[in-house]
Order: structure tokens, then C-alpha cells, then sequence
């Protein structure tokens, strides 16, 4: 069964532009290296960044976890967040149409 991730990062103001680099690296490794990925894209708020994953199972989020771009990723964030990641790990309710109602 497929697994969603939405993981809420809320920059410091001034470090916006290298949190946003930061992540944009960590997309284009995640994209090329990490089996199982289904959908790793970053949505912008005002005041915060938002990562929507779609992973085809537990153990692919698993080893996405503890591989080296989200180590990389980790290091290059430190310091330059108001506060720790908001990250929820989700698994699909579909309803409504099979194109609507799911990731």
C-alpha cells in the first residue's frame, strides 16, 4: 500500500532562499536516486514550505529515510528553521472518483 508524507517546514525569514535551494537539491537527488518515490514535490506558502510524498510502500519511505539526501538535506537546514519539521506519514482513504479522490 502506497504511504503520503506532508512534511511543513517553516523557515527563518532571511534563510528562505537557501532552505528553498537546499530542498530543490534534495528533490533532484530523490528524483534520480530513490526507488519507490511516486511523488516528491515542494508547495509554497507565505510563511512556510510544505514536501507532498508519495512513496509505492513503507519500506521505500524507509529507506528514503535514512539515505543520503535527506541526510544532506538535514544538514543543510540546521539552524535556518523556526523550529523542528511537521512531518505527518499518511496512508490513502480513497473516495469519490479513482482520478479525485487519491494521490
Amino acid at each position: 500500500m502506497s504511504v503520503t508524507v506532508v512534511a511543513t517546514l517553516f523557515p527563518v525569514p532571511e534563510h528562505r532562499a537557501e532552505v528553498v535551494a537546499a530542498l530543490e537539491k534534495t528533490i533532484a537527488e530523490v528524483h534520480a536516486h530513490d526507488d519507490g518515490c511516486l511523488l516528491y514535490a515542494l508547495q509554497e506558502g507565505d510563511d512556510r514550505l510544505v514536501m507532498i510524498e508519495k512513496w509505492s510502500d513503507a519500506a521505500a519511505l524507509d529507506t528514503h529515510g535514512r539515505g543520503p539526501a535527506l541526510a544532506d538535506l538535514n544538514g543543510a537546514l540546521d539552524g535556518k528553521l523556526t523550529g523542528p519539521v511537521d512531518v505527518q506519514v499518511l496512508r490513502p482513504h480513497p473516495a469519490g472518483t479513482p482520478a479525485q479522490g487519491q494521490l
